[in-house]
C-alpha cells in the first residue's frame, strides 16, 4: 500500500457540521429557493428557510435573522421514533431519509424539537434538509452554502482541526438551538439573537399580519412567537421568555403531524385493553365468576372489535397505508411504534386464544391465558406513554403520570363500555362494574387535576397545558371534566353514565394529544 492510500485509510470518517453566521446573513432568502430548486421541494413545504424577527423600538430597531433547518443531530430523535430507519443517521454523521420505506406515520414530525421535518405533498413522506448528502458524497458544497452572497453558511469536518467551521465551533461563541433537548445538533448558530432562536421569545404581530403574508392558524396548525397582548402585560396568553420587545416579521406555519384519530385512537384502544383486564382483575378478586358471559364471551369479543378499530385506525393514519407491513418485517426497535405494535399483536393472539377456549368450553384455558393476558393488556394499555415520551418535542406529553394515568382510563373505558352488556347478559355483575366505574372514575379525574395544576418545568409544558385548559382546546377539556364526573354516580344512576363517561374521555383525551402539539417549536 502507497503512503498516500495508507494515509486516506487511516483519515477518520469525515464528522460533518454546519455554522450560520448571522453577523453576515442579510435575510435574502437565497438559501431556501436554492434548496427548493435542487431538491425539487413542491411550494407549502420547505427544507430550510430564513425567520426574522423585528427587535427593539423605533429609532433603536433592527432586523435579526435565523436560518432554520435540519440541526443535524448527533443523538437524533426522529431516528429513534422512525419505526422502519426512514430516518437514519449516515457515518458520517448526517442525517438522511429513505422514502421508499418511509410508512408516513409522523412520528418523526413529533419527535423533532426544531420543527425540521414535514410530509411531502407530493409523494406523502417524511422529509427534511439531509445536507444536500448527494452532492456532499461527490465533493460538492451543499447547494445552500454555493448561493449564499454573503458567505453566511459554512460547511465542514469537525474532525479535520484545520477546517473553518471546526475552528469557529472550538474557538468562538456558537450557540444552538434547545440544548436542554439533549440532541447534539451539529448546525452552530454565531451572532444569532435569542429571539430569533426561541420560538417563546417574540411576540406574533397583532391580526397575524406577517411580512408578506397573514399566517395559517387554524387548530391544525402552529405559528411560532406568542399572542399579542396589546400592551398588556398581565394577559394570561403573555409567555415571551425574553423582556426585549420583539415582534416577529416572517416565520413559517407547520401543520401539527397528529390529529382526531390518535386522539380516537387513545379511547379505541383504551376500550379494547379494559374489555379484558376488568373482567380479569374482578374474577382474579373473586368479584365476578369465572363462567360469567362478561369474562368467557364478551371480554375477547370485545377486546377483539376494538382493538380491530385500533388497528384500522393507526393504518388510516398513516400517509403511506399500504406500507404498514413494513413495522413487522424491518422494524427498529428503539421505536416505540414497534413495540406497541408488536405488543398489540400479542394481545390478539390472547384474545383469540380466549375466544378459540370459549368456543371449546375450556376454563382451563381462560385460566392458562391469564398469565401472558394479564401483561399484554396492560402494555396495550399504557405503551402509549413511552411512544409520546418519545416525541421528544412535545413537553406536556413528558409527564412521568402518564403511565399509571393511562392504565386508570383503561380501567374506565373497559367498565364503561362492557357495562351494558353486563346489564343485558349478567346482571349480578353489574354493581361491581359500575362501582369500577366508580372509582376509575375518580382516580382519572384526580390524574388530571394533578397534571393540569403541577407546576410545569418548562415554558413549553406551561404554554401547551394553557392551551388545553383554557385555550384553544379548553372546551373539550372542560366537557371531558363534565362528561367523567356522570362516571362518579354510576352506582346509583347507572342508565347513561357509561356512554357520557366515555364521551368525556374522548374529549379529554383530544384535549390533551392536540394541546401537546400545539407550541410553536422552530
Amino acid at each position: 500500500m502507497s503512503d498516500l492510500s495508507q494515509v486516506a485509510a487511516d483519515a477518520p470518517m469525515p464528522k460533518w457540521a454546519k455554522v450560520i453566521d448571522h453577523e453576515s446573513c442579510i435575510g435574502c432568502h437565497a438559501c431556501t429557493t436554492a434548496c427548493k430548486s435542487e431538491n425539487e421541494v413542491p411550494l407549502g413545504v420547505t427544507r430550510t428557510y430564513v425567520k426574522s424577527v423585528d427587535v427593539g423600538i423605533f429609532p433603536q430597531a433592527r432586523r435579526a435573522f435565523q436560518v432554520t433547518r435540519c440541526n443535524q443531530c448527533d443523538d437524533a430523535p426522529c431516528t429513534t421514533a422512525c419505526p422502519t430507519t426512514a430516518m437514519y443517521r449516515r457515518d458520517d454523521g448526517i442525517v438522511d431519509f429513505d422514502k421508499s420505506i418511509c410508512i408516513g406515520c409522523k412520528a418523526c414530525i413529533a419527535a423533532c424539537p426544531y420543527d425540521a421535518i414535514f410530509i411531502n405533498p407530493d409523494d406523502h413522506s417524511a422529509e427534511k434538509c439531509n445536507f444536500c448528502a448527494h452532492r456532499i458524497d461527490v465533493g460538492l458544497e451543499p447547494a445552500c452554502v454555493t448561493v449564499c452572497p454573503t458567505q453566511a453558511i459554512m460547511v465542514g469536518d469537525m474532525n479535520d482541526p484545520t477546517s473553518r467551521v471546526a475552528e469557529m465551533v472550538n474557538r468562538e461563541a456558537v450557540t444552538v438551538r434547545r440544548p436542554e433537548k439533549e440532541t447534539r445538533p451539529k448546525l452552530f448558530y454565531r451572532g444569532a439573537h435569542q429571539a430569533t432562536l426561541d420560538p417563546l421569545a417574540a411576540e406574533r404581530p397583532e391580526g397575524d399580519l406577517f411580512m408578506w403574508s397573514q399566517q395559517t392558524t387554524g387548530t391544525d396548525y402552529v405559528v411560532s412567537g406568542c399572542p399579542s397582548t396589546g400592551g398588556n402585560t398581565d394577559s394570561p396568553q403573555q409567555s415571551n421568555n425574553s423582556s426585549a420587545a420583539a415582534v416577529l416579521s416572517y416565520d413559517i406555519p407547520h401543520k401539527m403531524p397528529w390529529d382526531w384519530r390518535v386522539s380516537l385512537y387513545t379511547l379505541t384502544k383504551g376500550i379494547a385493553a379494559g374489555a379484558y383486564l376488568v373482567p380479569l382483575l374482578l374474577v382474579l378478586t373473586g368479584q365476578i365468576s369465572e363462567t360469567s358471559p362478561l369474562w368467557v364471551w364478551a371480554a375477547p369479543v370485545l377486546g377483539g372489535i376494538f382493538l380491530a378499530i385500533t388497528g384500522a385506525l393507526l393504518i388510516w393514519d398513516l400517509e403511506h397505508p399500504k406500507r404498514f407491513y413494513l413495522i413487522f418485517t424491518r422494524p427498529q426497535w428503539r421505536s416505540w411504534l414497534v413495540k406497541g405494535a408488536f405488543i398489540i399483536a400479542g394481545y390478539s393472539l390472547v384474545l383469540a386464544g380466549h375466544f378459540a377456549a370459549s368456543l371449546m368450553d375450556w376454563n382451563a384455558g381462560h385460566r392458562l391465558l391469564m398469565w401472558a393476558g394479564l401483561p399484554l393488556a396492560t402494555m396495550t394499555a399504557i405503551y402509549t406513554a413511552w411512544l409520546f415520551a418519545q416525541s421528544k418535542a412535545r413537553d406536556l406529553w413528558q409527564s412521568p403520570l402518564l403511565p399509571p394515568h393511562l392504565f386508570v382510563q383503561t380501567l374506565l373505558a373497559g367498565s364503561a363500555a362492557l357495562m351494558p352488556i353486563s346489564a343485558l347478559e349478567d346482571p349480578f355483575t353489574l354493581p361491581p362494574m359500575m362501582w369500577m366505574l366508580a372509582f376509575s372514575s375518580l382516580a382519572h379525574l384526580l390524574c388530571v387535576w394533578g397534571e393540569a395544576t403541577l407546576p410545569h418545568v418548562t415554558a413549553h409544558a406551561r404554554l401547551a397545558n394553557h392551551e388545553m385548559v383554557s385555550g384553544r382546546y379548553g372546551r373539550y377539556f372542560w366537557a371531558g371534566i363534565v362528561l367523567v364526573a356522570f362516571g362518579l354516580a354510576a352506582p346509583w344512576i347507572h342508565g347513561l353514565t357509561a356512554p357520557l363517561a366515555l364521551l368525556g374521555l374522548l374529549a379529554f383525551e383530544h384535549a390533551y394529544v392536540q394541546a401537546g402539539q400545539s407550541v410553536p417549536l422552530a
